[in-house]
């Protein structure tokens, strides 16, 4: 069973960041939802923040055939499906669907603030969990192209993203990128990242 890349060359200097720290920088539960937002669908996706010495952040990179999203970087995750009962669940499902990940290996840490993409239609719940490095996956090739890890320091570090624009429909929106070993990670799962990273005390 493939292991995911381990990418920790060239890391940024890293804050210690203990399970208790990244913890208390979290919802303990998930934020409310709005009447706007109950109008969308729901969906959550898994933060995997994988648990070396120096800790890092698990990405997948969806495949180039998929309807939506086709070769993003994004954390594995989807939609939310009645048998699910809760977003926690759905999150835990669709990383065991997607790389093969069984639930009872990730701890979950807390939750993110939602993030609702407008153009797609969903509210989407971040949650947050540990993960031991010796994880073992078995990928569906389907919508997986590639797992990789990214330092979690280096991810976090706003000197490491840029500010973009992207015009659609005569709307122009602004996002953030992050750049790391040749991916571009942007989008709702850089905003994700973004609200990490301000809950950690980065500005």
């Amino acid at each position: 069973m493939p292991k995911a890349k381990n990418e920790q060359a060239g890391e940024a200097t890293a804050k210690p960041f203990s399970r208790d720290v990244i913890r208390a920088a979290l919802r303990a539960t998930p934020p409310p939802v709005s009447p706007a937002q109950a109008a969308l669908r729901p969906a959550a996706v898994l933060l995997p923040i994988v648990e070396h010495r120096t800790p890092s952040v698990l990405f997948t990179r969806r495949t180039e055939d998929l309807p939506s999203h086709a070769g993003q970087i994004c954390f594995p995750g989807g939609r939310y499906h009645a048998s699910d009962e809760t977003l926690i669940r759905t999150a835990l499902r669709e990383v065991e669907e997607e790389i093969g990940l069984p639930s009872g290996e990730v701890e979950v840490a807390g939750f993110l603030d939602s993030h609702d993409t407008l153009n797609s239609g969903f509210n989407i719940l971040p949650v947050v969990g540990f993960l031991s490095p010796g994880y073992q996956l078995r990928i569906d090739p389907r919508e997986v192209a590639e797992v990789f890890e990214a330092p979690l320091a280096y991810v976090l570090d706003p000197a490491n993203r840029a500010l973009k624009s992207l015009e659609r429909g005569g709307i122009v929106r602004q996002f953030h990128a992050i750049e790391y070993n040749g991916h571009t990670i942007w989008g709702a799962t850089a905003a994700m990242i973004v609200n990490l990273s301000e809950r950690l005390g980065y500005r």
